[in-house]
């Protein structure tokens, strides 16, 4: 079924597709259709929908759900996630699977409800407390967000883990047609399994009861523990890399975009594409795990001379893309923050200069 939806409806009808059983959430601009599209739609389902207090008391409602064995969920926008950030560490400490969204606005504070990507260092390098990891999905379309949702619960599921959805304001408010099934997520081929959760706190008995917890006092536990996470992590690291690369194997210059920017930057590869130039496009989908290999691969292409790495802050993702490449070719830089979007005249105007 093909229908006009925003972003932040798709990710929402995505959810309920994907068996999301509970959402708690705090209104804040740009996401607000989230809980909107929630609260219309989940109590007629038999599901549970709650506006919280407040972005604290949301995130800590999603981990009981969750403790519990729900498909759990929360959604806000960048100074309300800050305040979800122990809720979050909580979550991994516990090893609970929760989806959590995120459409960024500018910052830093409280900013404004423009578009941004300035939360990446946030939701890629933990953003709370401990040696933690949640694994980072970034779509770049309405039909993507839509789709991803079904993904985002089918891996925190899978790893036992909190998993982000990062999206911005500019994916969250722009329409496009999407393809929806009333079967759930089959349309794009994504998965929407179940896992058992014989961890989850269903009652105990018949069985020896379960404890959900992230304190661990005896020495050696919470080390144990640790490392514990780090293969879990390392797992991760080596399955779930996902990235969308175009014109890749014989570009002189690679673009390196997410989300709304890819989007923009895909638009600038086409047209330059169009006009003779050798330029290619590599645009990460887990933005944690960063999709690394499809670099290390890139970079044995000998035509290669740089990247131009191009997002809506100033220079967060260009971090990972350096760790990435490893030093083998140089890495430009374009970017702008607080509502500044790059144009596809931009860069063009980057790209041609690199040539």
């Amino acid at each position: 079924m093909r229908r006009l939806m925003s972003g932040n409806e798709a990710i929402a009808r995505g959810a309920l597709d994907a068996g999301c059983t509970f959402y708690a959430g705090y209104p804040i601009t740009p996401q607000n259709e989230i809980i909107a599209y929630m609260s219309a739609h989940m109590p007629g389902l038999g599901r549970v929908c709650i506006q919280a207090e407040s972005e604290i008391a949301a995130i800590n409602m999603v981990f009981g759900a969750a403790a519990a064995g729900a498909r759990a969920m929360t959604s806000s926008s960048s100074p309300g996630i800050s305040l979800k950030q122990e809720g979050i560490s909580y979550l991994a400490g516990a090893q609970l699977p929760a989806v959590i969204v995120n459409m960024m606005r500018g910052g830093p504070g409280l900013g404004n409800i423009a578009p941004s990507q300035s939360d990446y260092f946030q939701a890629t390098r933990g953003g709370g407390h401990g040696d933690y990891h949640q694994i980072v999905l970034s779509p770049s379309t309405v039909q993507e967000a839509y789709a991803l949702m079904a993904d985002a619960f089918t891996l925190a599921g899978r790893f036992r883990n909190p998993v982000m959805v990062l999206g911005d304001g500019m994916l969250g408010q722009m329409m496009e047609p999407v393809e929806v099934s009333d079967d759930g997520c089959q349309v794009s081929g994504v998965r929407c399994q179940e896992v058992a959760k014989p961890w989850a706190l269903t009652g105990c008995k018949g069985r020896a009861p379960n404890v959900v917890k992230s304190f661990y006092i005896a020495e050696g536990d919470l080390e144990r523990f640790n490392l514990l996470l780090q293969k879990k992590y390392a797992g991760v690291m080596r399955k779930e890399q996902r990235a969308e690369t175009l014109h890749a194997d014989d570009a002189k210059v690679i673009v390196v975009a997410y989300g709304s920017m890819g989007r923009v930057a895909k638009g600038a590869v086409s047209r330059m594409r169009e006009k003779g130039k050798k330029v290619g496009l590599i645009r990460p989908i887990t933005l944690w795990p960063f999709p690394r290999d499809v670099f290390h691969l890139t970079t044995n292409n000998q035509q290669l001379k740089t990247f131009l790495a191009v997002e809506m802050s100033y220079g967060q993702m260009y971090e990972d893309v350096l760790l990435a490449v490893r030093g083998k070719v140089p890495v430009a830089f374009l970017g702008k923050a607080g509502g500044g979007i790059p144009t596809e005249q931009e860069i063009e105007k980057a790209v041609t200069k690199l040539f």
